[in-house]
């Protein structure tokens, strides 16, 4: 089983922009009201569509309302993706830091208000 989360958003370019720009993700597919784009190692893909497509069933219709949402990118080196989205001028909204529970994470918000938490999973200290 494979799983693909999908948004209904009118940011189609933002989002394409925000996801290859920052985080290095790659397009799998791309038409005039859909893109599909994949992590950068292939493990994980993410669509969006737009709101309201003819070509689309109504169920598909509906815009995000953009709270209530997040995505987890696990990476190897945290440090160095919190300093690459700082160098470019990524609004970081959680600051790297260390959980008890062990993750060592910061937060930062894709174009369309979905919370993106890049963690790297650490030994817990509890």
């Amino acid at each position: 089983m494979k799983i693909n989360v999908g948004i209904i958003t009118q940011k189609l370019e933002e989002s394409k922009d925000f996801y290859i720009n920052n985080l290095g993700f790659g397009v799998t597919f791309e038409n005039e009201f859909y893109l599909l784009l994949h992590s950068p190692n292939r493990h994980g893909e993410i669509s969006f569509l737009l709101p309201n497509h003819a070509t689309q069933q109504p169920f598909f219709h509906s815009q995000f309302s953009g709270k209530g949402v997040y995505l987890t990118i696990e990476v190897d080196d945290v440090d160095a993706y919190y300093e690459d989205l700082q160098s470019k001028r990524v609004e970081i909204k959680v600051d790297l830091r260390d959980e008890p529970w062990g993750d060592r994470h910061f937060a930062v918000e894709d174009p369309n208000g979905i919370a993106i938490d890049i963690v790297k999973y650490i030994q817990p200290n509890v």
